[in-house]
């Protein structure tokens, strides 16, 4: 069964899935790092829970923040940025 061409095919697929998810977590990871070490920089320090709101942002929004905090004054700028995120979206159902 293992020299079958189907089972080699699903082995691959499954090892490449596998390798462009690690790859995935490890891009967020960096870009993770890289902006908690500018927000700390900048701000000094960062309330936990914002870190946390921060940590649990996809790689889309963690490049999106990464670019917006350059435009930041105050701690009072991230906050209000970490809550139109995290405002609950309308459900579109009703």
């Amino acid at each position: 069964m293992q020299e079958s061409v189907i089972y080699q095919d699903i082995l691959q697929k499954g090892l490449q899935q596998g390798l462009q998810q690690g790859e995935e977590r490890g891009k967020k990871q960096e870009a993770l790092q890289l902006i908690l070490r500018q927000l700390t920089r900048r701000f000094s320090a960062i309330e936990p829970e914002i870190e946390q709101q921060i940590r649990t942002l996809p790689i889309t929004q963690l490049e999106e923040l990464a670019e917006a905090l350059l435009d930041f004054n105050s701690q009072s700028d991230l906050m209000n940025y970490l809550g139109n995120i995290f405002l609950p979206q309308p459900n579109l159902a009703d």
